[in-house]
C-alpha cells in the first residue's frame, strides 16, 4: 500500500484508537459479577480471550509495520532546500523553535533596568550584555528559518509516498 506520512500517521491514529477500544472491552469483559443468587452464565459477558489476543496482535502488528515504514521514511529522504534528512528535520525544528523562544525574550529586554536592593537605599543597575539590533535581526532570520523549515517538512508529508506492508 501506498501512503503519504500524513495518511500513514492518520491510519496510526484510527489503529492506535481502534487498539484501545479492544483493550477497555478486554478489561471489562475478562472478569464479570454475579450475585449469589443470579445464575453466572446468564450474567457473563461475551468475550472470547483467544479472539481477543487475535484482534489486539493483528492491530499491533500493522502498527509496527507502518511505523517501521515511517521511520524508514523519514530517514531515508531528503528535505529539498535542506541538506538533511526528515528525520534531522524533526530534531533541528525544535531547536529552531527554541533559539526562537529564547531570542524573542532577548529583543525584548531593556537595555537597563533598575532594582532597589531589598531593606536598603541602594540602587542596582541591570545592564544588557548584547547588541540589542543584531538579536533582532537574528531572531527575524531564525523565524524565516523555522517557518522555511516547517513548510518544506510539511510539503513532503502531503505528497511523497512511500511503500508501506500492512
Amino acid at each position: 500500500m501506498k501512503l503519504t506520512s500524513k495518511d500513514a500517521n492518520k491510519l496510526l491514529k484510527q489503529l492506535s484508537s481502534e487498539l484501545e477500544s479492544l483493550k477497555t472491552k478486554e478489561a471489562n469483559g475478562m472478569t464479570f459479577v454475579a450475585a449469589t443468587i443470579e445464575d453466572p452464565e446468564k450474567v457473563r459477558p461475551d468475550y472470547n480471550y483467544g479472539n481477543m489476543q487475535n484482534m489486539i496482535s493483528q492491530i499491533e502488528r500493522k502498527i509496527i509495520r507502518i511505523k517501521h515504514a515511517i521511520n524508514r521514511f523519514n530517514i531515508e529522504t531528503k528535505v529539498p532546500g535542506f541538506d538533511m534528512s526528515i528525520d534531522e528535520m524533526l530534531v533541528y525544528i525544535p531547536q529552531l523553535y527554541e533559539r526562537r523562544q529564547k531570542l524573542s525574550r532577548m529583543k525584548d529586554l531593556p537595555k537597563m533596568t533598575r532594582s532597589l536592593q531589598h531593606g536598603s537605599n541602594i540602587i542596582d543597575y541591570t545592564y544588557i550584555n548584547f547588541d540589542s539590533d543584531t538579536v533582532a535581526e537574528d531572531f527575524k532570520n531564525v523565524e524565516a528559518e523555522l517557518a522555511r523549515a516547517q513548510v518544506a517538512l510539511d510539503k513532503i508529508n502531503i505528497s511523497e509516498m512511500f511503500d508501506v506492508e500492512i
